[in-house]
């Protein structure tokens, strides 16, 4: 075992031992490691550089190398098995950190079996095949240079880009068959690790588009282009399908296929694997495995779910995922062990209760994703619909479990990226795994650019730098995100805000707002920025305006959202001499604040206590969440400022807790640094 793996130093060892009991887990990091060892993550990050020169994530970093060498050196392990063993998402991210360490690739580092007998006596021979080796070698290696010029240069991921597959029929009613045979492709090809795909949603944009390939692969920024067409004509499909070189746009290949109805499944799974060989990426076992899985035995039911599938892409409301939810309820009814319209079934019941105060379908939602599990533990929609079951019932750590393991069956997938960014920034706050996810599904949406999917994309990446104090380097991933949807009014609200996290400005942030909440006065997250804002700078009579209108259609639509705003409601009540009111809202805040169970419930507690006049029990509480740690950046920011805490301020123990606070944000946001440094973001 290496030296590294056999410190000297006790809290090392233990340490090292506790990262070897979650060595597979890719989420283990140093939030998990401090809280296994009892420790405060600031304090393990000051015990670690001190013993070992290291921040803590570069050293749990150092652990899995060191383990994934021992494993090569066993050579009972791919290097692709290697990396999932200890805790790589990424085979290519695992390759460039070993080099990094070892100055030599993992499969450089893996013994060759041949070269010894079972007697170990075998170096004559070893010789004599080097003899022959080397000039073969160098043969080899000019016919590649003469052959492949650009091999040397090669990017780790090959992307590449399913265009929409145009319907040569007359008939537009089969329509949904070409599009899935397309979205089976697509899915497929989305499973293979080393190929980073363009999602449907940016390649439907090119559906009736009269652009050339180059021209689109200038905007989609991939390698490679797979055209289809085809119809069904009586029991058969026939299909054309080509792959084709951006940058040349010359045809790698193309084929004809026509086939009966029954080997649908079958044709799919062939053009994935040939056009994965075409371009000569590696298909793992596993990838090759749910690649060739059968769904369904029925034509029928596939065919009914094909067509629930359709209008479930192009749904715009609930009404839309209703007769979506029909098609897959009579897919069903054909093949009751087909796992994935179970799924789809709670995917579209979530989206119709998702803003719902009154939540319908929870129980619904639940047992159509147990199902889809039961028949397939792989299905990653049957996954995802479990963990929106968990989303939707607060139940976050649950949900972050299922869309674990989808990542471990597709790894490329962004959506589910961006979910977790969610999870991390609103539910569970932990401002590591939020930029790591954030991050995640920029580099997964990579050929999503001009598109709407990937603006939210970028503001997703822009608002977690922007949350975790990295204002200026914010700037540039927000731009981008309006760039690429210039109607994307919360990357226009983002960067309203991080212009004032420079000079806080609140007067012009509140015009600016003003402005966005002009082009739609729907905007009720806007609406309660400007109240807010107004509440901050002590105009209460303005503030009451916007929260008037904040509340009037949240009440109307029944909205459960922006809770905690209820305190400065009510405290906007009180300085208008609405006191009856004030306590109607000051009630809400509290039974609020007693069901929280977020990093902030110690936060809000005071702020309560600092609104009644408590003052000594605010400061218990303030001074109780100096404890946390993964709070934003824009609490720092209003920290100082807001009139309820303000209240506290005479307190001797108010100003130093305000510098705690502090303190530990930019703590953590150091460290944060070294790991966007090292993925290259800043």
């Amino acid at each position: 075992m290496s030296d590294f793996l056999q410190p000297k130093d006790p809290f090392l060892l233990k340490a090292i031992g506790v990262v070897e009991e979650h060595l597979s887990e890719e989420e283990f990091g140093v939030t998990e490691l401090a809280n296994q060892l009892s420790m405060s993550r600031s304090n393990l990050l000051r015990k670690i550089k001190s013993l070992t020169n290291l921040s803590a994530s570069v050293f749990i970093r150092k652990v899995r190398l060191h383990h994934a060498r021992r494993l090569l050196q066993s050579n009972e392990l791919t290097s692709s098995e290697v990396s999932y063993k200890v805790g790589f998402g990424s085979t290519s991210y695992f390759t460039k950190c070993y080099r990094e360490e070892f100055g030599t690739t993992p499969a450089k580092q893996q013994p060759d079996k041949e070269n010894v007998d079972e007697n170990g006596s075998n170096a004559s021979k070893k010789r004599k095949w080097i003899y022959f080796a080397v000039p073969s070698l160098i043969i080899l290696l000019v016919l590649v240079w003469i052959l492949h010029p650009g091999v040397a240069s090669q990017k780790e991921f090959k992307s590449i880009a399913v265009l929409p597959f145009k319907n040569d029929s007359n008939d537009t009613t089969n329509v949904y068959i070409i599009n899935g045979v397309m979205d089976a492709i697509l899915s497929n090809l989305q499973k293979i690790e080393e190929l980073k795909v363009t999602s449907r949603t940016t390649a439907e944009k090119y559906r009736g588009l009269n652009k050339s390939i180059p021209e689109i692969s200038k905007e989609l920024e991939v390698e490679y282009f797979v055209e289809g067409s085809g119809q069904k004509v009586g029991d058969r499909i026939v299909l054309s399908v080509q792959l084709i070189d951006a940058e040349k746009d010359q045809q790698i290949w193309s084929s004809r296929f026509e086939r009966k109805n029954e080997d649908i499944f079958e044709l799919q799974s062939e053009i994935s694997k040939t056009i994965a060989d075409q371009i000569q990426v590696i298909i793992t076992p596993k990838a090759k495995r749910l690649i060739e899985k059968v769904p369904t035995e029925s034509l029928e039911a596939y065919d009914l779910f094909l067509k629930g599938l359709d209008i479930t892409n192009k749904a715009n409301g609930g009404a839309e995922l209703e007769k979506a939810i029909d098609y897959f309820k009579k897919a069903i009814d054909e093949d009751p062990y087909f796992a994935n319209p179970h799924a789809y079934i709670a995917i579209c019941y979530y989206y119709i209760d998702i803003y719902q105060v009154d939540k319908k379908y929870g129980n619904t939602i639940n047992s159509y994703a147990d199902k889809a599990i039961l028949l397939d533990p792989e299905l990653g929609e049957g996954l995802i619909a479990k963990a929106m079951y968990h989303t939707q019932n607060g139940q976050y750590d649950l949900a972050i479990e299922f869309l674990d393991k989808v990542l471990n069956l597709n790894p490329n997938s962004g959506w589910v990226h961006n979910f977790l960014s969610e999870i991390y920034r609103n539910n569970i706050p932990n401002t590591e795994k939020y930029l790591k996810h954030a991050i995640r599904g920029i580099q997964n949406a990579i050929s999503d650019q001009d598109s709407i999917e990937a603006s939210f994309t970028y503001l997703h990446l822009a608002n977690a730098l922007a949350q975790t104090g990295f204002i200026k380097e914010s700037v540039k991933y927000v731009k981008q995100a309006l760039a690429y949807n210039p109607e994307n009014y919360f990357a226009e609200y983002l960067y309203i805000y991080i212009k004032m996290a420079q000079d806080l400005n609140l007067k012009q942030t509140k015009n600016e707002l003003i402005d966005i909440l002009e082009k739609d006065s729907s905007r009720i997250d806007v609406m309660q920025e400007i109240a807010k804002l107004c509440y901050t700078m002590e105009d209460y009579e303005e503030a009451w305006k916007y929260y008037e209108a904040f509340i009037s259609i949240k009440q109307a639509l029944q909205l459960d959202i922006y809770p905690a705003e209820d305190l400065k409601i009510a405290y906007v009540l009180r300085k208008l001499g609405q006191p009856d009111e004030a306590e109607r809202f000051l009630n809400a805040y509290k039974a609020y604040i007693d069901s929280d169970n977020s990093i902030y419930k110690d936060l809000s507690t005071s702020a309560y206590y600092a609104y009644e006049g408590d003052i000594n029990e605010g400061i218990k509480y303030f001074k109780a969440f100096t404890k946390q740690t993964d709070y934003f950046y824009w609490l720092i920011l209003f920290l100082e400022i807001d009139p309820i805490l303000l209240e506290m301020s005479q307190h001797d123990d108010f100003q130093p807790t305000v510098q705690k606070i502090k303190d530990n944000f930019w703590e953590q946001h150091q460290e944060i640094r070294e790991m966007l440094e090292e993925e290259g973001v800043i």
